[in-house]
C-alpha cells in the first residue's frame, strides 16, 4: 500500500480518494457524488487519513504484527498466516519461529503494532532490553518446542505473550490471558487496518470510496 488517502466532504458525505495530481487530473477536480467541479476553501481542504501500518523497526518496545504476504493480508476477514513478535528500543523484532527465536533488523515494514511502553523511561527502556535479551535464550523457546497453533498460526503469539506478562509481573501487575490481551488491545488495530483495507481496495477498484456520515 504505496499510496495515501485523502479524505473531504462533499454533499454531505465523506469522501476518500488518493491524493489529486498537482496538475489536476481530469477526474481529480470533480465531485464523484454530484460531478461538480471541487471548490475548497482552507478549512475544508483535504486531510490526509493515517495510515494504521507502521515500519515495526521504528516502533520502539512494541507488540508488532505482520504478514509474509502484506499489509493485504492483515485484514480480519483473511485466515492466511499472520505473525507476531516484539521489538526491543531499537526495532529488532524479537520473534519465535520454526527455526527458534530470530532478531530481525529488517523484514517487518509494514505492520499493525501495539505500543507497550511510553517512550521517555530510559532506565525502563534499559531494562526492557535486558529483560527481553535474557527471555529469548531461555529453553523455552528452541526450536524443538515450537508447535503450531491455531490463533495468530505459531507460538510466535505465546512467545510475544509471555513476555509482556513477563515484563507485567516484575511490576506487580495481573497478567493478561490470550483472550483479554487479544481483545482489548490486539484486535481494535486489526479492525482499524481492515477498515483501511477495505477503504484503500474500494479506490483502487472504483476511483473513490464514499461514506454516508460526512464526520466518519
Amino acid at each position: 500500500m504505496d499510496r495515501a488517502i485523502v479524505k473531504y466532504s462533499h454533499c454531505a458525505r465523506s469522501v476518500y480518494r488518493f491524493p489529486f495530481s498537482p496538475s489536476g487530473a481530469e477526474e481529480g477536480d470533480v465531485c464523484p457524488v454530484c460531478s461538480e467541479r471541487l471548490r475548497f476553501g482552507l478549512l475544508g481542504a483535504p486531510v490526509a487519513v493515517p495510515s494504521p501500518f507502521i515500519v515495526a523497526h521504528a516502533a520502539p518496545c512494541a507488540f508488532v504484527v505482520g504478514s509474509v504476504h502484506g499489509p493485504y493480508f492483515l485484514g480480519e476477514w483473511n485466515d492466511t498466516e499472520l505473525h507476531v513478535g516484539i521489538t526491543n528500543s531499537r526495532g529488532l523484532v524479537h520473534n519465535y519461529t520454526i527455526s527458534g527465536i530470530r532478531k530481525d533488523q529488517c523484514g517487518w515494514e509494514q505492520c499493525v503494532c501495539v505500543p507497550l511502553l511510553q517512550p521517555g523511561t530510559d532506565r525502563r527502556t534499559a531494562l526492557w532490553d535486558k529483560e527481553l535479551e535474557e527471555f529469548s535464550s531461555l529453553s523455552t523457546w528452541v526450536p524443538e518446542r515450537f508447535h503450531e497453533e491455531k490463533e495468530f498460526g505459531s507460538c510466535c503469539y505465546g512467545f510475544a505473550l509471555s513476555f509482556i506478562n513477563h515484563m507485567r509481573a516484575l511490576d506487580g501487575k495481573k497478567s493478561f490471558s490470550r483472550d483479554e490481551f487479544t481483545s482489548s488491545y490486539v484486535l481494535p488495530k486489526v479492525k482499524m487496518a481492515s477498515d483501511y483495507i477495505r477503504v484503500y481496495l474500494e479506490i483502487l477498484q472504483h476511483g473513490f470510496y464514499i461514506s454516508a456520515n460526512p464526520n466518519v
